[in-house]
Formats: structure tokens, sequence, C-alpha cells
């Protein structure tokens, strides 16, 4: 990390002062902080080293890279580090106004931009003298405004997916401050494009290694769904015959639709022996011609398949599609602020559905999925955040009690007890009170007992907390819950209600 500039400024009054007006990077606005709490969505540390009167803040991350925040919601890497960013916001002091500017806009495009903004700051403040001394004072080369536009382009494309900043409170992600970079299916789908390419060629190792890597034949799959080529029909039987090891997965029945498309009725003997696989491949494959149809019947089986679910074009796919495969690559925090992104757009839609003049409501499924998939992440404020959002827009009794029990799940293993103790007290009053008969038979089923058992588990986490009087009161709501549950569904869960007295009883 380079901060020998940084540290000049720290250490002469004059170059510091000379620095905050006209050039806007003013270390006495590090003490104020930013406008708001903020955190990296990986979990990186932070270090306010300046502001400018804007409102907007200089952080510094874990790597040195300069992340800077404006006051209205929006955040980028600007460079590898502070003497990096110092160059650019000495170099081209309207920097902000340059965030859309790309080397390929061409010379004349950049200088005029450049040219525009910095006459408007020469009607309030002088800066040629000033850039020029500062830059002697810091050691900073002289670098044209065309360079500096183009190394500015390069640290604005690393902002994602490492240092996406977050609104602490809220847990909404900043925008970005400037271009946003390629689609994630294009990242995701990068290996397997160069997997399907060795396949064509014929390469041994290829259709050995790309069909016995689980990950590695679904990522081919799905390059293949983007990019059919007629010869692919050997390939793609390899491959189908391969994913059938898996059992039901998306990408197989992707694989037996693109073999189907082809029409060749010899293939039927091999999509029949992967549909009896097991029970799950064969629901996953209903509706499969039988021995003796036609190839245009099988073609129509494979077509609708292929209308309803897959196609030809990758943006028309689910993010989560795309999440978890590149989950699956190891690409954690590209899924992640990819998820979190996805998040804030159903926020903002639910925020626009408020209005009197809304025409629709909004589908929920995707909630309940984004809390699962952030919490298989680790990341447990986000999987409240949409575990709240879901419970809060569920109508039917039984829907409302299932989704603020895993709500009271998420909260106590977040270590928010209290808020989990309030989560466990509208189940109860939803179970005494449903609304509607989709409840009725609770007591004898497995949500019963998932109820009681997170009872006992919140119980004993307020005891361990030393929090008797909250445990002994929830204790007695769980033996309550308890004792409404059929034998059946209470088996089990006595032992551990007993366990749990115990430990009450102890702390007492």
């Amino acid at each position: 990390m380079t901060d020998h500039a940084l540290r000049l400024l720290r250490q002469d009054r004059r170059l510091a002062e000379l620095a905050a007006l006209p050039f806007g990077f003013d270390l006495d606005r590090a003490a104020h902080g930013h406008v708001e709490e903020v955190r990296l969505a990986s979990g990186g540390p932070l270090e306010t080293v300046a502001g400018d009167d804007t409102g907007g803040t200089y952080f510094v991350c874990a790597d040195g890279s300069v992340l800077y925040a404006d006051s209205e919601g929006a955040a980028a890497i600007i460079g590898s580090s502070v003497d990096e960013a110092l160059e650019l916001v000495i170099g081209l002091p309207g920097w902000r106004g340059c965030t859309r500017l790309s080397p390929d806009d061409g010379e004349e495009k950049i200088l005029a931009c450049v040219a525009e903004t910095e006459d408007e700051i020469r009607e309030y403040h002088g800066i040629d003298e000033e850039r020029a001394e500062l830059r002697a004072a810091l050691g900073l080369p002289e670098r044209s405004s065309v360079e500096l536009v183009g190394r500015l382009r390069a640290a604005l494309m690393r902002t994602e997916p490492d240092f996406v900043l977050l609104n602490a409170d809220e847990g909404c992600a900043y925008d970005r401050l400037g271009p946003a970079g390629p689609p994630l299916w294009e990242t995701v789908l990068a290996a397997g494009r160069a997997d399907l390419a060795r396949l064509r060629e014929g390469d041994p190792t290829a259709w050995r290694e790309a069909a016995e890597d689980p990950v590695r034949r679904r990522i081919t799959l799905r390059a293949a769904q983007f990019d059919r080529v007629e010869g692919d029909l050997e390939l793609l039987r390899h491959l189908l015959r391969h994913e059938a090891r898996s059992s039901m997965t998306d990408e197989l029945r992707l694989a037996a639709v693109l073999v189907g498309l082809r029409g060749d009725t010899g293939d039927l003997p091999l999509l029949l022996e992967v549909r009896e696989t097991d029970y799950d491949t064969a629901c996953g494959l209903g509706g499969m011609p039988e021995p003796g149809a036609s190839a245009d019947e099988l073609r129509q089986w494979a077509r609708e398949f292929d209308e309803s679910m897959f196609g030809t074009d990758p943006s028309d796919e689910p993010v989560f599609t795309w999440t978890d495969l590149a989950r699956d690559q190891g690409m954690t925090e590209l899924a992640r602020v990819t998820l979190i992104r996805e998040l804030d757009r159903i926020f903002m839609d639910q925020s626009a559905l408020r209005r009197p003049d809304a025409t629709r409501t909004l589908a929920t499924a995707p909630l309940s999925g984004l809390a699962r998939d952030f919490e298989e992440l680790g990341d447990l404020p986000q999987a409240l955040r949409a575990q709240r959002l879901y419970a809060a827009l569920q109508e039917k009794g039984w829907d409302r009690v299932s989704a603020r029990y895993t709500l009271a799940r998420l909260e106590r293993e977040a270590d928010e007890l209290s808020q989990a103790v309030d989560s466990l007290a509208a189940v109860r009053d939803v179970l005494a009170t449903p609304g509607d008969g989709s409840l009725g038979y609770w007591q004898q089923v497995n949500l019963g007992r998932f109820i009681a058992e997170e009872h006992y588990r919140l119980t004993l986490a307020l005891a361990d907390e030393d929090r008797s009087e909250e445990a002994r009161a929830l204790l007695v709501a769980a033996d309550a819950v308890l004792g409404e549950l059929s034998d059946n569904a209470a088996k089990g869960v006595r032992e551990f209600a007993e366990r749990t007295a115990a430990r009450v009883r102890e702390v007492d």
C-alpha cells in the first residue's frame, strides 16, 4: 500500500489546505465520518481518511484501495492506493463528471468534457498553479487527462464484487458510481463456453473432465443452451448420461430437452432410461413420449419444456440460476452482491406497489429463496432483511406462522434475542386467531413440532445470556405450545423441554 502523499498532507498544513480546496480532498472532514453508518458487503474494514464539501467520503480498504462514497447513495473504487486517488482528484478535480467516460470515447471527447468541468471550477477557484504546487510537493507524476480517465475507468470497474458499500442499518447497497461491469451470466458462463469449445474440438480430456465434474458439466450445459449447434448431439448425449447420476437437476432437464429438440427417435431409449433414474427425475421429465413415438412428438415435448423453462437468451434466465452457478464456482462475493441488489430491487418494487394507483401485487416467493440463499452464504443480516419483508407480506395463517417461525430462528442465530421473542409471540397470536382454516391441523404436523422446538431453543439462548426472567416467561409459552401437540408431533420434543426447564432452574 502506497500512502507517501497522504503522510505529507498530514504533516504539512499548507498542502492539506490546498488538497481540500479546490481539489475536494479534505483531511479534516475525516473526523466527522460519512453522512450515515456504512459497511462493506464483504465485511472488510474501512478507514475514513478524507471528505469533500458535498458530503462525500474517502475510505481506505484493507488492500489500500480508496473507496469514494457520495452523500446520495453511490460509491466506487477510484484508486488502488491513496497516492493514486490523489493523482486523480488533483489531476481531474472534476472527476465525478468523468465517471461515464471511457478511453474508447476518444481523446477529443474526453478533453472537451474535462475542459468544460475545469472551466466551471475556475469561475470560483484557481486550480492550475495549485495543481502544479501539489504535484511537486507530493511527488506525484503529471499524467494527461486521457490517461487519468483510463485509470479512473479501470478503478471503477474493480468495485464489484469486493468493495460494494452498504447502508449499515438498512443493509441496502449503494448504487454504482460509474459503469456496471459485465452481466453476471457472462462471467458465470465463461468457463462453460471454454469447455464447450474444447468438447466440440473432440478433446478427449475435456470430454472426460467436463462430464465427470458436476459443476463444469452444469455450466457447459448452460453454455450449450445459449449456443446451439446442430453437430452437438453426441456431446449432449454424453453430458446427459453423466448428469443423470446427479438425480433431478435443472441441468438434467435441460440436457434432455436439448437432445429431444433434435427429434432423433433413436434417443428415446436413452431419454426413457434417464427418466427412470428415480422418482424425482420421472416427475421432472413428465410427459416424455413413450417408445414408438414419432420425431415430431419428441420435438414437441422438448419444445414445450424449452419455451416454458429455458430459451436462448441468458438475460431471460432467473437471477437465481446465475447466482447458484456463481456460488458453485466459488464466486461467493459476486453471488452475494447480485442477491443484495436483487433484494434492493424487490424492496423498491414493494414501495412502489404501496401507492394507491398500483395495479399489481408483489410476488413473494423470491424473498423466501433470497433468505435461504443468504443464510447459506452465512449472511444473516441480509437473510433477516429478506425474511422480515417476506413475513410481513404473508396473508394466510399457515404462511404467516411459517414465515415468522423462520424469522424467529434467524433472529436467534443472529443473537437478536429480543426480536426473536417478539416473532414467536406473533406466531402464537396467529395460532390463536388464524383468520382462516389453513392452520386447522398444525398441532398434528411437523410445523407444530418446529414451533415448539424453536421456543425451547430460544429459551435456552435467553438462559445462557442470564436473562432468566425472560427465559421463564418463554418457557411457560413453550410448554403451552407443546401441550397442544398431538402425541406423534410431540415425540422428541418432551425430552428437549425437560432439558430446557432444568437449564432455566439452574440459572435461577
